[in-house]
């Protein structure tokens, strides 16, 4: 099983779709049928743990099958430890999504509902396996079509707005990333990204590759300025979609520096590495402060994520700050540590709020924080989930939210004193819009009638939310399986920053 099991993870929930599809919006049929192959993608990407060996650098679980022979194009997989993590967060949100649309996607067309979620879930897992810079393309740019379908057909009002928007942005910074591997490809006649790794570039080179690079990943994570599109499509986008989008897309562009950025052109990246410090930090600051007077929730969690993305680029880039200025190896390692586990860290907790949001709107099909008020009273087990995720939000000791970010903030003290302490101020504003969420939507007296006939979490939705937990809890109290998961890739990926090609 091992020597196809990336494909497998890759096409099973794809070709699940078809029956789902099949099955058609009667009955409850292609709803257990999307949660089987949800539940089988998640089990088979389990085996994953025990097939990967923790204390390789190299790729492992390689597959290589030519594809288009007369570009020397490969369908080639192949895994490390932050691919490992990734996919498992991937198949865990994957099943949790289609649970949570149960009961909510079930009179508008459901089936196609939960074939879209399969499909993109299959795309998404192919981006974190593709060693081939062309196969890591095409599922970077598929994935924008079940989740352009998700936004447009089961969103908002404004989700046409939102679902053009959306697309522009992304596909646009796409353009530039392919403009960059043709280049790449003229080079080396060949899309093999660890080839790529090795290939010889001028700093010139590296300088244009670098942007072209940074403006596709910034997109996607998303960075300021280029940010103002997930707002708007975490707004109109379901439920599901917003999780899916906040808790694993996202990360695409984190996942992208890593593998094309820090490898391909590593004096660039040095070089400009300052821009995407800066860049790394006005969300803490400023986007903390957007956040601060939003009124609809979706939107002020979506600005938290862009505050919070900004922790795995400050964590990445910092590094060469620390390998070539300063030598220190072991800070370097944290900062990617830490950003690493911010990224996974990030993708629970997000997920969790969004899903939080979703139990809130399917009752009282509002956003708006000033329509609620005293939860607690009514709904006294989803204030404490509720409570719990926003405190995981602020980066509570004890949470995943604090594991991630203190490791960034140890390692930017390294660096550089006023780094961390811009980037510890996060954990003020974030507690300051969260908390100040948190209390005028849980706490004080019930006001509005609506809100008193609201009905406590279903067991459907308490499963949701408990999965989320537990995995919040235990990378808070334990982040050391997590941490040695990735140890390995980590490691290598930091002795490569200190390799000039120049």
């Amino acid at each position: 099983m091992s020597n196809h099991l990336l494909s497998l993870l890759i096409w099973l929930p794809m070709a699940g779709a078809v029956p789902v599809l099949i099955a058609g919006a009667r009955g409850s049929a292609s709803r257990w049928i999307a949660l089987a192959v949800a539940v089988a993608t998640f089990v088979a990407s389990l085996f994953l743990l025990p097939a990967y060996h923790t204390d390789g650098a190299v790729m492992q679980l390689v597959e290589s099958t030519p594809w288009i022979a007369s570009l020397h194009v490969n369908y080639a997989l192949g895994v490390d430890g932050i691919s490992v993590a990734l996919i498992l967060l991937t198949s865990f949100v994957g099943v949790l999504v289609i649970v949570g649309a149960w009961d909510v996607i079930k009179d508008n067309k459901p089936h196609q509902y939960m074939a879209a979620m399969l499909v993109l879930e299959g795309l998404l897992i192919g981006v974190f396996c593709a060693t081939d810079a062309l196969l890591f393309y095409v599922f970077f740019e598929a994935m924008l079509i079940p989740m352009f379908i998700l936004i447009g057909i089961w969103g908002g009002p404004r989700r046409v707005y939102a679902t053009l928007k959306f697309f522009i942005y992304t596909f646009l910074g796409s353009i530039f990333m392919l403009v960059g591997l043709i280049y790449l490809y003229h080079k080396a006649g060949t899309f093999d990204m660890a080839t790529l790794a090795h290939l010889p570039l001028t700093m010139k080179e590296q300088s244009w590759l670098f942007f072209a690079f940074l403006i596709a990943f910034a997109i996607k994570i998303p960075m300021v300025p280029v940010h103002t599109w997930l707002p708007d499509a975490h707004v109109e986008a379901p439920t599901g979609g917003s999780v899916v989008l906040a808790a694993v897309m996202l990360k695409v562009g984190g996942y992208g520096f890593l593998r094309f950025s820090l490898p391909i052109v590593p004096d660039a990246s040095a070089h400009y590495a300052w821009l995407v410090i800066v860049l790394s930090l006005i969300p803490v600051v400023y986007i903390g402060y957007v956040a601060l007077v939003q009124e609809d929730m979706k939107k002020l969690v979506a600005y938290s994520s862009i505050a919070h993305m900004g922790f795995v680029t400050l964590g990445i880039f910092i590094a060469f700050m620390l390998v070539r200025d300063l030598g220190n190896v072991d800070a370097a390692n944290l900062g990617v540590q830490g950003a690493m586990v911010q990224m996974m860290s990030h993708g629970f907790v997000s997920g969790a709020m969004f899903s939080c949001i979703g139990v809130m709107y399917d009752r009282l099909h509002t956003r708006m924080i000033k329509d609620y008020g005293g939860l607690v009273n009514v709904m006294p087990w989803f204030a404490f989930f509720m409570v719990f995720f926003a405190m995981a939000n602020c980066g509570l000791p004890g949470t995943s939210g604090f594991v991630g970010e203190f490791m960034v903030i140890l390692a930017s003290f390294s660096a550089n004193p006023w780094i961390a302490l811009i980037a510890a101020f996060t954990l003020i504003i974030g507690a300051a819009y969260t908390l100040w969420l948190v209390k005028r939507v849980v706490w004080g007296k019930v006001t509005n009638e609506k809100v008193a006939a609201m009905k406590d979490i279903n067991g459907r939705e308490a499963f949701v939310l408990t999965a989320f937990a537990v995995v919040v809890l235990a990378i808070g109290v334990w982040p050391q399986p997590l941490v040695h998961l990735m140890g390995g890739s980590i490691d290598h990926l930091v002795q490569q920053l200190a390799i000039s090609k120049i």
